[in-house]
């Protein structure tokens, strides 16, 4: 045996291991990362809805979420709901899973264009540890867009490259299957196929292939044939499903959206980036990089970009695609996600570039299985070189890891749910009104995803949400039912009846002390009730609510939609017969003490 081939056995034994030690690796810190986090903002949208409407309806699975058609995200998190309502431990192992197998696919890939050499280590590093993944991992409902991709991305790509060697139909069957799961998690999934064919394009021109295009085409038609029928039936689907997400509002910002996604969010973290971030909570965490490390950034991949464009054939176009990958994900951004008041800060919070590291991952992949352009004389140890970045740029990761960890986990929602858990599973005498959650936990933008009777819908321990009540309670910022009360927004008078203020036996309208514009507002009246029945409450001009009165003297608190100068209460019982004293109308606070 020749000391070439020695070597390249020894080498081949020392890659394989030392890929699944960074692979577990890297899954312990993202097991780290899954402990700290919980649900998050679009998770309660996504967790209520999943709640609420039946599992394979098409409520939940065909639901329009912010422009986003993901059956296969409503049914994954539909199902979680109903085995661990609000139950963080699942979806965090689901996130590790995911995490694993978007590893994996990718180390499969780079072993197909690399073998098992030790230039693959450096782009699975790359991916492993690079900080672009992490805040889309951290959210729950992101990380079930992206990871999916993430893994279509790789296999997709490993497939077209077995196919274009081999021609085994199973490696169509099977990048067909992982294109189209894939395109139910995200719609974003389309350019898979497309990013597939660049890729076997480019590994083909690197294995000095003299028709790549043509090869690549042809070799692997029975993957891009497939493909092409999946998404002739997606995108009608899409398109009648969703209503248009592209907003017309990003025009003027892209050039600073630009700027904030690649020097102030993207480029750091090639280095391992940003090492800081930033929040207004209940907004997301955006990357926040000194200016020196923009800088060094810059610096870093321009030098890159130079030597390996001089060094190896092809690098050129490598570079290229990976670059208009990116581009596509700011533009698809800026067209998709700006509206007026949006900020640039936006671009920062790198979700929407996450699926690029394995883009960047496959694009090292192919320039080192490029030919050098001339035999190189090595001046320098390149391979001691090599793990001292390596090292480097782990450890600039893990930094900027603990950073955003120590900001994201900064979020009042578990205490609010785990408070509203436990406090609503003691209300039992009476229905609560509905209201928006804390905004610290859901803003009103988000209506009426917002309100409780849909976000607390997963809790199995909870009295039921209605129109009506007899007994005024609110949830509170924290996620504890206190007692209520309604302000004094308008009055309705004492009646002139001296035995029973206002009679009432017939349809009959209220007077307040002032006009009400249109909003939504409740109605407290007081009562005295010939019998159990039911009246119809409404004011002026609104929705009109059926509202059960007891017999006897009683409150109850209404809410109504609508503005006017009067409240119109109507009987619906047969010989119900009412006496109402004072009242009041105006929005619920709870008791101060």
């Amino acid at each position: 045996m020749r000391p070439a081939q020695i070597t390249s056995e020894a080498t081949s034994r020392f890659v394989l291991p030392s890929a699944l030690t960074l692979i577990v690796v890297a899954l312990g810190v993202r097991a780290w990362v899954a402990s700290q986090n919980y649900f998050y903002w679009d998770d309660l949208i996504l967790i209520g809805r999943g709640a609420r409407f039946p599992l394979f309806s098409g409520e939940l699975l065909l639901y329009d979420h912010d422009g986003h058609f993901m059956p296969a995200a409503f049914f994954v998190t539909g199902l979680v709901t109903r085995i661990a309502p609000y139950q963080w431990a699942l979806p965090a192992a689901l996130l590790i899973l995911g995490q694993a197998l978007a590893s994996l696919a990718l180390l499969r890939t780079l072993r197909l264009v690399l073998g098992w050499r030790l230039a693959l280590l450096i782009p699975l590093v790359l991916y492993l540890f690079i900080p672009l993944t992490l805040p889309a991992f951290a959210w729950w409902s992101a990380a079930l867009n992206a990871l999916p991709l993430q893994i279509a991305l790789a296999w997709v790509c490993g497939d077209a490259i077995q196919l274009v060697r081999t021609g085994r139909r199973r490696y169509a069957v099977s990048g067909t299957a992982v294109f189209v799961v894939s395109l139910l998690f995200f719609e974003k999934s389309v350019l898979v196929p497309f990013v597939a064919l660049a890729f076997a394009i480019l590994y083909l021109r690197s294995q000095s292939e003299e028709s790549p295009i043509r090869s690549a085409l042809n070799k692997a038609k029975a993957l891009w044939i497939p493909s092409a029928v999946a998404l002739a039936v997606w995108i009608p689907v899409y398109l009648i499903t969703v209503e248009s997400p592209v907003t017309g509002n990003g025009r003027s910002m892209s050039a600073a959206l630009l700027h904030h996604g690649t020097s102030l969010g993207t480029l750091p973290t090639l280095l391992g980036g940003p090492w800081r971030w930033e929040r207004w909570i209940p907004g997301p965490a955006w990357a926040d990089p000194p200016t020196f490390l923009v800088i060094l950034a810059w610096i870093a991949v321009a030098a890159a970009f130079l030597v390996t464009v001089r060094s190896r054939r092809g690098a050129g176009w490598i570079w290229a695609c990976a670059i208009a990958y990116f581009l596509a994900s700011v533009v698809a951004m800026t067209a998709t996600r700006t509206a007026e008041g949006t900020t640039y800060e936006l671009a920062q919070t790198l979700r929407y570039f996450t699926d690029s590291a394995t883009v960047f991952a496959l694009a090292i992949a192919l320039y080192f299985a490029s030919p050098q352009r001339k035999p190189q004389v090595a001046t320098v140890p390149i391979r001691a070189v090599a793990v001292a970045f390596s090292v480097l740029f782990i450890a600039s990761s893990l930094f900027s890891t603990a950073t955003f960890v120590n900001i994201w986990r900064e979020s009042p929602t578990r205490e609010y749910l785990d408070n509203a858990r436990i406090s609503l599973a003691t209300i039992t005498n009476a229905p609560l009104l509905d209201q928006p959650v804390s905004i610290w936990v859901l803003l009103p933008i988000a209506y009426p995803e917002n309100m409780a009777s849909n976000l607390l819908a997963p809790l199995p321990d909870r009295p039921e949400f209605a129109s009506s009540t007899p007994i005024l309670r609110v949830i509170n910022d924290s996620g504890h039912v206190v007692d209520a009360e309604v302000t004094f927004t308008r009055r309705i008078p004492e009646g002139t009846d001296p035995q029973c203020g206002t009679r009432v036996e017939q349809p009959t309208e209220l007077p307040l002390d002032g006009p009400l514009a249109g909003w939504g507002w409740t109605v407290r009246l007081n009562y005295l009730a010939s019998t159990d029945g039911t009246i119809d409450v409404s004011l002026t001009t609104g929705d009109v609510i059926s509202v059960p009165v007891q017999q006897g003297l009683h409150s109850t608190f209404v809410q109504v939609v609508g503005s006017g100068t009067t409240v119109k209460v109507a009987p619906r019982t047969p010989g119900l017969s009412l006496c109402f004293a004072q009242g009041q109308v105006g929005v619920v606070v709870p008791v101060t003490k």
